[in-house]
């Protein structure tokens, strides 16, 4: 095996210093800014601050919002991710037998992957308008008197819905690429041994799909937790109130709104740990090849 080999030792570390450099600027000192300052009471100018130690951390503890958001958020990833694979992987079982227009069925399908999460929300807003929006007027036709905005459950529904939506093309594109990569030989063989079809999806093709499966499901935990945040600011109006708020987002409401710099700080530490905890699992459950006899 040819290995790369560099006649001057200097020249790969300073290949390397630009991505360094951006990773120092924009993880490792704001991690750390964030971690100091979860430790003082600052003011929102940053003229001066008090170490209070572990008071904000124990604050969050006993806020009750603090606490209904992380009920909703836990309840909003759960639904977000669950429907997201469900419905992708319903898709993408369907586009593996398409034979005639294959391409264009799935361009059709992936196409909302280009959509911004902030534009996502502006098309969620419109679909949801009070006045003339089209799902609001079907959901009046059930007789659900729908209020984007105003009502609690209303918007969280908005919230679950235009974020499914928008992150079902990425597990799509994993799912069919699972699909297709399993042998012709594996299937033929699934065909003589089980008629079923059901049967054969969940005995054979399923567990063949386990570490895509296994890698789609932390990444759409994390996509709930963090990348939704664009469409729950838009959704909102900025204007949070009383609607659902999930954690990534009541670190933007207290910080920036609230001025509460160090309270801020302490959700954001939080939310570190709960991503390193996730980074841990991928690594340990997902990158660990998988073997089927």
């Amino acid at each position: 095996m040819k290995r790369a080999a560099f006649t001057n030792r200097w020249l790969p570390i300073l290949l390397l210093l630009p991505q360094m450099a951006i990773i120092v600027v924009f993880f490792y000192w704001p991690a750390w800014h964030a971690l100091t300052s979860s430790f003082y009471l600052q003011d929102p100018f940053g003229f001066s601050e008090t170490f209070v130690g572990f008071a904000n951390y124990t604050s969050l503890w006993k806020s009750a919002p603090y606490a209904r958001a992380a009920s909703f958020t836990v309840v909003f990833s759960l639904l977000v991710t669950f429907l997201s694979l469900a419905i992708a992987l319903l898709l993408a079982v369907k586009a593996d037998k398409v034979i005639k227009g294959a391409k264009a069925y799935r361009t059709a399908l992936m196409w909302v992957y280009a959509v911004a999460p902030p534009v996502a929300g502006v098309m969620g807003i419109i679909l949801f308008n009070q006045s003339w929006g089209p799902l609001t007027r079907f959901l009046t036709m059930l007789g659900w008197d729908f209020k984007l905005g105003v009502n609690y459950y209303d918007t969280a529904f908005a919230m679950v819905l235009v974020s499914v939506w928008k992150q079902i093309p990425v597990n799509f594109i994993f799912f069919l690429s699972g699909l297709q990569s399993i042998p012709k030989s594996v299937r033929e063989a699934a065909l003589i041994d089980n008629r079923s079809a059901s049967g054969r999806f969940w005995d054979i093709t399923f567990p063949l799909l386990a570490p895509t499966g296994f890698f789609l499901l932390i990444t759409n935990i994390t996509y709930s937790l963090f990348d939704t945040f664009g469409v729950i600011d838009t959704l909102v109006k900025g204007e949070p109130g009383n609607n659902p708020m999930t954690l990534v987002y009541k670190v933007y409401v207290d910080g920036f709104r609230g001025n509460d710099m160090g309270g801020s700080s302490a959700q954001s530490v939080i939310l570190m740990v709960l991503v390193l905890a996730m980074t841990i699992a991928q690594f340990r459950l997902v990158e660990r090849r998988i073997h089927y006899t």
